[in-house]
């Protein structure tokens, strides 16, 4: 009687094989099953930093209701001329970002609710942290020239120093400060470590405190505002006339 060896490199190479291809099929079948529900997590998580953005106090098994409530209309921007779609925070910023670069024409999702009686506009912010991406959503008051409330997050900066812009002492110091100075110009809002106002109560210097040990995270953080908010400026333009 004569029994299969299974030590030969013919058989371990058809072991390989089948298994690749088994496990393979696997990964790619829930992968698959899975994808409806990370699209919808995705969703959610955008309505819910956009909500946070204005101050509403939503979570994931209401966001969706919440966002229905508080955002009134959606726009897609672009120059100077704004399309209505109830879809535009599906708009994929970083592709965008990355079809500017191209020389294409970038498109600018931006969401106007209303909290408390006022109007707010919502606009998305992208850039760069110490060790990957940040981003993030700015609410502006409907004066258009200060800060309503602020979102961040950010895919790896360092707990304790950067990873800190996730938290509400960062944040809240952004709450009605202004993003022009005294003579019109534009400036955003600057990150400073020299910054003489610990408590924040001068919302017209255009600065807020930095988080100590992340100056580079605190530098991304203001360039990305500048830039991010400065995109729709030529739509504001239009909106005070």
């Amino acid at each position: 009687m004569s029994t299969k060896r299974t030590d030969s490199n013919g058989y371990t190479i058809i072991f390989a094989i089948v298994m690749v291809v088994v496990v393979g099929s696997l990964l790619a079948f829930f992968a698959n099953a899975t994808k409806e529900m990370r699209v919808n997590n995705d969703k959610v998580k955008t309505q819910l930093d956009i909500l946070n953005a204005m101050g509403v106090d939503a979570t994931r098994a209401n966001a969706t209701e919440m966002f229905g409530q508080y955002i009134k209309q959606q726009y897609v921007v672009e120059g100077t001329e704004a399309t209505e779609n109830s879809e535009a925070y599906l708009i994929d910023v970083k592709k965008e970002q990355e079809a500017a670069k191209a020389g294409k024409t970038q498109k600018l999702p931006l969401f106007v609710g209303e909290k408390d009686g006022k109007t707010v506009y919502i606009v998305p912010v992208r850039g760069n942290g110490l060790w990957d991406a940040i981003w993030g959503y700015v609410a502006l008051n409907d004066d258009l020239k200060s800060i309503n409330g602020v979102y961040f997050d950010h895919k790896g900066e360092t707990p304790g120093l950067g990873a800190n812009i996730t938290e509400s002492f960062f944040k809240d110091d952004f709450k009605g400060e202004m993003i022009f100075d005294a003579e019109g110009n534009y400036k955003a809002v600057e990150i400073s470590k020299s910054n003489g106002d610990p408590n924040n109560e001068d919302k017209t210097d255009n600065q807020v405190d930095a988080i100590s040990g992340a100056t580079i995270t605190g530098n991304g953080v203001a360039a990305m505002l500048k830039k991010g908010i400065g995109l729709y400026l030529p739509y504001f333009e239009t909106l005070k006339k």
